[in-house]
C-alpha cells in the first residue's frame, strides 16, 4: 500500500502515553494534522500537555475521547485520516479472547474509515524475546525481527507472565492479517526497546515502567530489573520510537507484515543507569540510592548465570537502519534528559548529597 501523504490527518491511539504523546508531538512538527485519542480529553492532568502544543491552539491538533474497550470508539475519529499509529494499550493482558475482541474493533474502524491506508502497530521487544524458558535464549541468541519467543513451550501462558508478550504477538498477527485481507491497507508493526528519555508531562513519571525506574532512583531506593530476572536493559530513546513510528508511517519500503525492532544496541545494567546519574549530572548533587532485590531466593541463587545468559545475546537493529535510515541517540543522552524532565516536569525531588 501507498505511504501516507506529507501534511496528511494520522489517529494516535494513546496519545496521552509516554510513547504516544512523543508521536503526536513529532507529528505536528513534521507538519501532519493529528487527532489524539485519549480515554478522557477533559482529563487535564493526562491531556494538559497535549492541549498546550501550539497545533491544539491552532486546530492541526484535535482531542478525542475514546474508551479502547468500547467498541466503534474510533469509528468516527478515523474517518478521514490516511494513518494510523496504535499505541493504546488494553486494560489487560490476562485474556487473549479480550485482546483478540479489541483489535478486532479497532480493525473494523479501519476498515470503516475508507481513507486509512497505513496502520503503525506498537509492540514491544516482549514479543520478540520474552521466554518462558530462559534457556531458549541460549539455543536462539539472536534477537531480530523474524523471531519469536518459543510458542511451543507449554509454560508459555498468559497466568505465568507470558500475557503481554502473548498479546502483543497476537495483535501484531491480527492487523497484518485484517490487512491482507483487505487489500487496502498495511499494517507495519514496530518493537521498541525500553524506552527511557524525557517526559513530557508529570503522569508520565509513573508509567513506563523504565522512567519510572529512574524516578525510584531519585528519590533514593530502587529496585534489580524483575522484567527478564538479572536483564540488562535493552534501551532506545523514546522519541527515536516516535520517529520510527512516523519513518514507518511515510515509507515506500516497507511491506504489510514486516516489524521493525527500534532499539540502540546499548544494554545498562540497572545499578549503572543509578551510578549514570552523578556522572551525567554531578551539579545535581544526587545522594545515590539503595538497590533492593524483590527477586525470590532460588532467583537470587542464580543470578550469575541469568547475567551471562542476557549477556550472550546478539542484539540487531540492522533492519530498521537500512530501510528506515534510524540512527540512534545514546544512553547518555536519554537518561540526562528523563532525570531533568523527572525534575523540571514531574516535580520529583531527588535525594541530595550534603551542601546541595
Amino acid at each position: 500500500m501507498a505511504p501516507i501523504p506529507q501534511g496528511g490527518t494520522v489517529a494516535v491511539t494513546g496519545s496521552a502515553g509516554f510513547i504516544g504523546g512523543w508521536v503526536v508531538h513529532q507529528l505536528l512538527d513534521e507538519g501532519y494534522r493529528v487527532r489524539a485519542c485519549v480515554r478522557d480529553a477533559n482529563d487535564d492532568e493526562k491531556v494538559g500537555f497535549l492541549k498546550a502544543m501550539p497545533g491544539y491552539a491552532s486546530g492541526r491538533l484535535s482531542l478525542h475521547s475514546a474508551n479502547l474497550d468500547e467498541a466503534g470508539c474510533f469509528d468516527e475519529i478515523f474517518k478521514g485520516c490516511q494513518g494510523v499509529a496504535h499505541l493504546s494499550h488494553v486494560s489487560s493482558y490476562d485474556d487473549m479472547d479480550y485482546v483478540k475482541r479489541v483489535c478486532d474493533h479497532v480493525i473494523n474502524s479501519v476498515n470503516q474509515s475508507e481513507t486509512v491506508n497505513r496502520v503503525v502497530v506498537t509492540s514491544s521487544i516482549a514479543a520478540v524475546m520474552s521466554e518462558s524458558d530462559i534457556q531458549e535464549l541460549v539455543r536462539r541468541p539472536v534477537l531480530y525481527e523474524d523471531r519469536y519467543p518459543d510458542e511451543q513451550n507449554p509454560k508459555r501462558q498468559a497466568n505465568r507472565g507470558q500475557g503481554y508478550s502473548m498479546g502483543k504477538v497476537l495483535a501484531e498477527r491480527a492487523f497484518a492479517d485484517a490487512a491482507e485481507e483487505s487489500g487496502r491497507w498495511d499494517a507495519i508493526t514496530c518493537c521498541p526497546g525500553d524506552n527511557v528519555g524525557p517526559i513530557l508531562s508529570a503522569h508520565q513519571k509513573n508509567f513506563g515502567p523504565w522512567q519510572h525506574h529512574i524516578e525510584t532512583m531519585l528519590l533514593g531506593q530502587y529496585s534489580q530489573n524483575v522484567i527478564g530476572a538479572y536483564r540488562a536493559w535493552f534501551t532506545v530513546d523514546v522519541r527515536d520510537v516516535a520517529e520510527a513510528h512516523i519513518r514507518i508511517l511515510e515509507s515506500v519500503n516497507v511491506q504489510n507484515g514486516e516489524r521493525f525492532i527500534a532499539w540502540s544496541t546499548e544494554t545498562r545494567n540497572v545499578e549503572d543507569v543509578c551510578a549514570s546519574i552523578d556522572r551525567l549530572l554531578p551539579e545535581l548533587g544526587f545522594a545515590g540510592a539503595e538497590l533492593i532485590d524483590p527477586l525470590p531466593e532460588k532467583v537470587q541463587a542464580k543470578e550469575a548465570q541469568f547475567r551471562a545468559i542476557w549477556g550472550g545475546c546478539e542484539l540487531r537493529n540492522d533492519r530498521i537502519c537500512e530501510t528506515l535510515g534510524m540512527a540512534f541517540r545514546p544512553l547518555d543522552v536519554s537518561i540526562r534528559d528523563c532525570v531533568e524532565t523527572l525534575i523540571s516536569v514531574g516535580g520529583v525531588e531527588p535525594v541530595r548529597k550534603p551542601g546541595f
